[in-house]
């Protein structure tokens, strides 16, 4: 279980560097940069759209709405760039 967990946590923090450098990259749409700074800003806000403390919808908008901009940011964004980017955060 442990492993799993970590496992995760290691292909969680390549995907964030992944993020970075599409977000970094000039080939990258700006409204895709947005997207991706949306969805980065909507994590970190001290509050949300629904309060956590209602319970399970509260968290529900965290899981779907983050990975719903990360999504459609990445559809705007050409393969080769994903597949760069990929490849330098690989290569480190």
């Amino acid at each position: 279980m442990f492993e799993k967990l970590k496992s995760a946590g290691k292909k969680l923090k390549r995907e964030i560097k992944v993020y970075q450098l599409i977000r970094k990259d000039e080939r990258t749409p700006k409204m895709a940069k947005v997207l991706l700074a949306a969805s980065i800003g909507y994590t970190l806000l001290p509050f949300d759209i629904i309060p956590d403390f209602i319970p399970v919808i509260g968290h529900l908008d965290d899981i779907i709405i983050v990975p719903a901009l990360v999504m459609l940011a990445l559809k705007m964004v050409p393969k080769e760039v994903i597949d760069n980017c990929r490849a330098r955060v690989n290569n480190e």
